[in-house]
């Protein structure tokens, strides 16, 4: 009789697939990581703080597999509680975990956020930065948007910029004294006192990483929404190709373009393809044209692709239309545009 003796080693070997509900996500944990290591790689937001079980913020309970609690090397039995900081999978495991949603799926929350900075980034862009309490409790996903509810006026939404990791919250505002309502946000903001906030909102955004390459189209400050998704992805396992193409009338136009240029050359899979109209038309009626034949001429193989566009409803509706008669299929477009401003 033969025997074969199993190495250490042997065992780093084996992936285990985790299945999340009610969130119906799912992500692969190498055997020897932490289930909140393995779904950090996976783009899986699990709210957490302290990483030694201590704050009970990723708790979950085991529906289904063989899972190890490592500070004391017990087996965790069926029904029980665990804290995916401190828990190794020894087989496919379910697991329930109400604190992780579906994309779209976490409901608005109100709260007092303190503002960290405002400063101007171009002749019309502030850069904003929001500080929330209790940070690591609240969970949204890379590419949702908030609103920023001031007294007496309606509430004014924009893309969150920074990744659900990020402490701060990051925005990106367009404003100019003749644009009212985006000029009473930047006042507000600078006046010192606290501003009430509302989020997360959108459900064109990532749970998770996408099983496809991406293409990203922006025009003009929906950059933000995009910054949001690049930083998500860098911090994950994701390797497949993306292609961002932002979309501006001036170069003055383009804030951040050394930004996205020090994304291309710091990140193999990602192509950073900036087109200017050097238009001064302020209706943008030839240049988002001029940006969804870009994108066309890209050539991709539009049935392996996930689109993600940012920007005025008229520039998305024209893409989304170009690439669906070029072959995409509507599931695999997200864009704000198609929830708050559907056609009729």
């Amino acid at each position: 009789m033969k025997f074969h003796l199993i190495a250490p080693n042997d065992m780093a070997s084996d992936v285990f697939r985790i299945s999340l509900s009610p969130a119906t996500l799912s992500f692969d944990a190498v055997a020897g990581d932490t289930l909140l290591t393995a779904a950090a790689q996976a783009g899986i937001a699990v709210p957490a703080a302290c990483r030694n079980g201590v704050c009970e913020l990723c708790e979950a309970r085991l529906i289904s597999g063989k899972a190890m609690n490592t500070r004391n090397q017990h087996t965790i039995p069926i029904a029980g509680r665990l804290m995916m900081c401190r828990t190794l999978a020894l087989s496919d495991l379910e697991l329930e975990i109400d604190a992780v949603m579906a994309a779209g799926d976490n409901q608005p929350r109100k709260f007092q956020a303190k503002v960290v900075d405002v400063r101007s980034i171009s002749h019309d862009v502030y850069r904003v930065e929001l500080q929330l309490p209790r940070r690591r409790e609240l969970s949204f996903h890379a590419g949702q948007y908030l609103s920023v509810d001031l007294p007496d006026t309606d509430p004014c939404y924009f893309s969150i910029a920074s990744s659900p990791s990020a402490e701060l919250i990051e925005l990106h505002i367009q404003a100019t004294p003749e644009w009212v309502s985006a000029q009473k946000v930047i006042d507000a903001l600078t006046s010192g006192e606290d501003v009430t906030i509302e989020l997360p909102h959108g459900r064109a955004c990532l749970a998770s990483i996408p099983e496809k390459p991406l293409l990203l189209v922006a025009a003009g400050t929906g950059f933000a929404q995009v910054k949001s998704l690049v930083d998500y992805l860098r911090e994950t396992s994701y390797d497949k190709p993306v292609k961002f193409y932002w979309g501006v009338r001036r170069h003055e136009d383009m804030y951040l373009r050394s930004l996205a240029q020090r994304w291309q050359e710091e990140w193999p899979p990602f192509t950073f393809l900036p087109v200017v109209g050097d238009d001064e038309d302020n209706e943008w009626s030839g240049h988002h044209d001029q940006l969804v034949r870009t994108v066309l001429a890209a050539g991709m193989d539009w049935n392996n692709v996930e689109v993600h566009a940012s920007g005025s409803p008229a520039m998305v509706y024209t893409l989304m239309d170009a690439l669906l008669e070029a072959g995409l299929p509507q599931t695999a477009f997200f864009s704000d545009v198609l929830e708050y401003a559907p056609r009729d």
